[in-house]
């Protein structure tokens, strides 16, 4: 049994899968994942799959992305704009850090690496600090780019919207 002053401290995690993933199965592991209580932050990293061809002579043009597709995590539904090729993780403790492992080798069909770290600022760095002010909301530190917008880059599942 780990000592309660472990249990308090919350873990990060990272799930770096060996392929990028498909939106059907991005959408099963999100969904497998949010249903774990005690996971406090989801952040999915990947290569961006764009709308329509930024430069070059069919600039404008629209680009069919088969992976840019809508999925549904809980309640919520996006867009997702990227191949996910990356998750991190903030969870409550070390048990909810297994219950997490178990739902990857449930969903994922091919080998994951599955480490523990610092994935995720835990404190307002001096560009949080001018983009959001000192009352900024500590659950998106370190979630986006800081020269994207909040509304355009994040979807909040199970809670208020951020704006």
């Amino acid at each position: 049994m780990e000592p309660s002053s472990e249990k308090s401290k919350s873990v990060q995690v990272e799930i770096f899968p060996q392929r990028l993933l498909f939106p059907n199965t991005a959408q099963k592991l999100l969904n497998e994942i949010n249903d774990i209580k005690g996971v406090k932050r989801i952040l999915i990293q990947g290569p961006h799959l764009p709308s329509v061809v930024s430069f070059g002579p069919g600039t404008g043009s629209p680009i069919d992305q088969k992976g840019r597709q809508l999925i549904k995590i809980g309640e919520s539904v996006f867009e997702l704009e990227i191949e996910i090729g990356r998750i991190r993780l903030e969870v409550e403790n070390r048990s909810v850090k297994e219950e997490v492992r178990k739902a990857c080798e449930k969903v994922l069909p091919f080998p994951f690496e599955f480490r523990e770290g610092f994935f995720l600022h835990s404190r307002p760095t001096v560009t949080d600090y001018a983009k959001h002010g000192p009352d900024a909301d500590k659950s998106i530190l370190g979630m986006i780019d800081v020269k994207s917008k909040i509304k355009d880059a994040m979807c909040v599942v199970g809670s208020e919207s951020v704006e």
